[in-house]
């Protein structure tokens, strides 16, 4: 592998927020590892379309996710879920992340109210439109 190739994947480690990545070719196997950076990762807010959806009852609105990626209640591992069960919530509280391309996207209420459900389980893989709150406003 050439040595410009290298430095391209370590530049692109580096804008990605990544501490490892292997790269296989025919030939070779190259392993770059860098020292974790306490810098956040890049975190995005994504509007979620049409929200909130309303259901049957007009008292609910439900929360859609707006990608497909992995579902977070917690800014980190060991950190306490954004929300819960039974929390008041405003238009614009963060209420989970969810990573879609190594991207850490923020899931916003679109209305104020208290978080009657959380659909999904954290580290859950979920769909473009899976209900991941049910809000009673």
């Amino acid at each position: 592998m050439k040595e410009s190739d290298i430095r391209k994947y370590a530049k692109l480690m580096g804008e990605l927020g990544l501490t490892g990545l292997e790269i296989k070719d025919k030939e070779n196997v190259v392993r770059l590892e860098r020292a974790y950076s306490a810098a956040p990762a890049p975190v995005s807010t994504v509007p979620v379309e049409d929200a909130p959806r309303e259901t049957a009852d007009s008292g609910h609105a439900s929360i859609k996710s707006p990608m497909v990626g992995v579902f977070y209640q917690a800014p980190a591992e060991n950190a306490a879920p954004y929300v819960k069960v039974g929390d008041h919530v405003r238009k614009g509280t963060v209420l989970c992340l969810i990573e879609a391309m190594k991207m850490m996207n923020e899931i916003a209420a679109e209305t104020d109210g208290t978080i009657e459900e959380i659909c999904v389980e954290n580290g859950q893989v979920v769909d473009f439109g899976r209900e991941l709150f049910r809000i009673k406003r």
